[in-house]
């Protein structure tokens, strides 16, 4: 018999792992304690196994403990609170080594074990010394972990240009590689305050269009492509591939819109 399983986020910021559920009734935003490999910590169910019926996963699937109970929540509260004034600490001590970096997030795993601070820099930054003053203030072992942008952007969240929640910190679980030409294939204006996310890089949301722009531009001419019609030569002006239908101006001045099926 299969297992049923549900994605659970661990911490508040931490990766996505699959766990065993089956001994569980769970719904999407409650909270677990579940073992990992280096001890027991907290996440969020973030996909519930109702909508894992038909993905598989190769990789043993992690322990569920429990549910979180009122005093794991207290408990978890109290460490987002402790999580804050070592958020603070850390940028001090960040600007006495005069790092060259900028400090996203910081994390305490649920048995105060660990503190893991997220980070953006242009480089590589040795913070070896950082790691030492850190260790030594909090009693803990400290972890610093470099992010790019778009995780940054997933970790505050925000609203895109479509006015939906941002697609990475909402549903989207990975990022898949954009390029201009997904951009191109949706005929979208090639200019980048247009087509970049809040993160400066290029629209997540194109990468999972482009397959389907791609499918159904499939037949239709190119915007500036002479062709031939029923009425005559003309040049197309624009094409519209959801509708797929192109504007096309006739040699002699008149423009039609011819439909394709």
């Amino acid at each position: 018999m299969e297992k049923s399983m549900c994605e659970v986020r661990l911490r508040d910021s931490g990766q996505a792992i699959y766990c065993d559920a089956s001994a569980f009734v769970l719904k999407e935003g409650d909270y677990v304690i579940i073992e990992i490999d280096r001890g027991i910590d907290y996440g969020r169910v973030i996909c519930t196994p109702d909508a894992l019926l038909n993905v598989t996963v190769e990789a043993p699937l992690k322990k569920i403990v429990r549910l979180a109970t009122d005093g794991d929540l207290k408990q978890i509260e109290e460490l987002r609170a402790k999580t804050r004034d070592a958020y603070g600490t850390c940028l001090k001590k960040i600007q006495e080594h005069k790092l060259d970096m900028k400090l996203v997030d910081a994390e305490y795993s649920f048995d105060r074990s660990k503190i893991v601070f997220y980070f953006t820099a242009e480089g590589r930054v040795d913070f070896r010394g950082l790691v030492k003053d850190l260790a030594k203030v909090f009693k803990a072992r400290i972890e610093l972990r470099q992010i790019g942008v778009r995780d940054e952007a997933k970790l505050f969240g925000g609203y895109g240009p479509c006015g939906r929640q941002l697609c990475c910190a909402s549903f989207l679980k990975d990022f898949e590689p954009v390029t201009i030409k997904m951009a191109k294939e949706e005929g979208l204006p090639l200019n980048p305050t247009k087509i970049s996310g809040l993160c400066g890089r290029l629209m997540c949301c194109l990468s999972y269009e482009y397959e389907t722009y791609k499918a159904l531009s499939k037949g239709l001419p190119r915007e500036g492509e002479r062709i031939h019609t029923q009425e005559g030569k003309g040049k197309v002006i624009s094409v519209n591939i959801l509708k797929r239908c192109a504007t096309i101006e006739l040699e002699d001045g008149k423009v039609v819109v011819i439909s394709y099926k």
